[in-house]
C-alpha cells in the first residue's frame, strides 16, 4: 500500500465505524440518533465507504436496510477493533480526578418516576462532570443495540451475558382505597373473595386474568390461584395504583408503585397474609452486557444505586 492509500484508508475510519453503528442499530433512522447526526449525514458517510471500497456495502429498501456480504465482512473485521478503542479510550478518561463523561440508563417507568428521578440530584451534585441519559421504558430491549450503558430491571434472572449487581428485593401487594372496600365490602378475608370484586389487572400476553397467592405466617406455604375481573386492565403498575386511590377496585402492584400511598393511608393492604406470587420479578437489579472494563461513571452510578435502594420498599409510616 503505498502513502496515497493510506492516507485514504485512515481518513475512512470514522466511516467504518459509523457501518458498524449502522449495523447494530439496524436502520439509518436509528444509527443517526445513536451517533448523534442527521440522517443524511450517515447515509452519505456511507455512499462515501462504497465508492471509497468499489462495492456496495447496505442493501437498501424502502422498507429494510441489510448489509451485503462485503459489508458484514467489513463489520465482523473492524467492531472488535472499535470496541478496544472504546475500552482504552475509557480507560485513560477514567484516570481524570473526578468520574465524567455521558452515562446512558434505561429503567422501569414506575420506580425511576417515584424512586430514582426525586434523588437524582443528589448524584448529580456529587459528580458535576457526568451527563445522564434516562430512558424510561418497561420494555426489555438490547442494550448494546440501543447504545445504553446500563439498565435498572426488575427481572428473576439476569442475562448471563451481563453483569448484574443486586439492588434490593421487591415484593407484589394487594392495596384498595377505604373507600373501595366501604362500598364494595367486605373487605376479602380470604383469597378465594376475591372473585366476588373489581380487580384492577396487569396484563401478562393472553393468559386468562388469574393471581396466585401464599400463605404468610403460620400455616405459611399453602398457594391458591384466583381468576380475577375488573373494569381495567393495564400494562403500567402507576395506573393501577392511581385507579385503586381513585377507588376503582383492587390492584396487585410491585411494593415499590405502592409504597407512598400505603405510607400515607390513600391505600390500605387487602389480604396482608398472603403474598401474591410470579405476578412481578423478586428483584431489581443494574445491569450491562460483560465488559473487561466498567466505565468508572458507571461504577460511581451503581454503587450510589445500591446506596438508594438499600432499604427496599417498606412503607415507613404515615405521612
Amino acid at each position: 500500500m503505498n502513502s496515497n492509500d493510506a492516507l485514504k484508508t485512515e481518513q475512512l475510519w470514522s466511516h467504518l465505524w459509523w457501518l458498524v453503528v449502522l449495523e447494530q442499530q439496524g436502520s439509518f433512522t436509528a444509527a443517526a440518533a445513536r451517533l448523534g447526526v442527521s440522517k443524511a449525514a450517515v447515509s452519505q458517510h456511507i455512499a462515501g465507504l462504497e465508492r471509497a471500497a468499489g462495492v456496495p456495502l447496505v442493501r437498501r429498501t424502502t422498507r429494510s436496510m441489510l448489509l451485503t456480504e462485503a459489508g458484514r465482512h467489513l463489520v465482523q473485521d473492524t467492531r472488535e477493533a472499535f470496541e478496544r478503542i472504546a475500552g482504552s479510550f475509557a480507560q485513560v478518561r477514567d484516570l481524570a480526578d473526578a468520574p465524567r463523561g455521558s452515562l446512558r440508563v434505561t429503567a422501569p417507568v414506575a420506580l425511576a418516576r417515584q424512586h430514582l428521578v426525586p434523588r437524582l440530584p443528589a448524584f448529580l451534585d456529587r459528580y458535576p462532570d457526568i451527563q445522564l441519559e434516562l430512558d424510561l421504558s418497561d420494555q426489555l430491549r438490547p442494550l448494546s443495540q440501543q447504545g445504553l450503558d446500563l439498565a435498572i430491571r426488575h427481572t428473576a434472572a439476569p442475562p448471563e451475558n451481563h453483569v448484574a449487581w443486586a439492588l434490593c428485593t421487591t415484593h407484589s401487594v394487594l392495596v384498595a382505597s377505604q373507600a373501595y372496600l366501604e362500598r364494595h365490602g367486605p373487605a376479602p378475608a380470604v383469597p378465594d373473595d376475591l372473585r366476588q370484586h373489581r380487580c384492577l389487572h396487569y396484563p401478562r400476553g393472553q393468559e386468562a386474568a388469574a393471581w396466585t397467592l401464599q400463605r404468610l405466617g403460620r400455616g405459611g406455604g399453602a398457594r391458591t390461584t384466583v381468576p380475577v375481573s375488573g373494569p381495567l386492565v393495564a400494562n403500567n403498575s402507576e395506573a393501577l395504583r392511581d385507579a385503586a386511590i381513585a377507588g376503582l377496585g383492587i390492584a396487585l402492584v410491585p411494593d415499590f408503585s405502592a409504597q407512598a400511598a400505603l405510607a400515607s393511608g390513600q391505600l390500605v393492604p387487602v389480604l396482608p397474609q398472603w403474598r401474591p406470587m410470579g405476578a412481578f420479578s423478586p428483584t431489581i437489579y443494574a445491569m450491562r452486557p460483560y465488559s473487561a472494563h466498567v466505565p468508572r461513571a458507571v461504577g460511581v452510578f451503581v454503587e450510589w444505586l445500591r446506596e438508594v435502594f438499600a432499604g427496599g420498599f417498606a412503607p415507613q409510616g404515615k405521612g
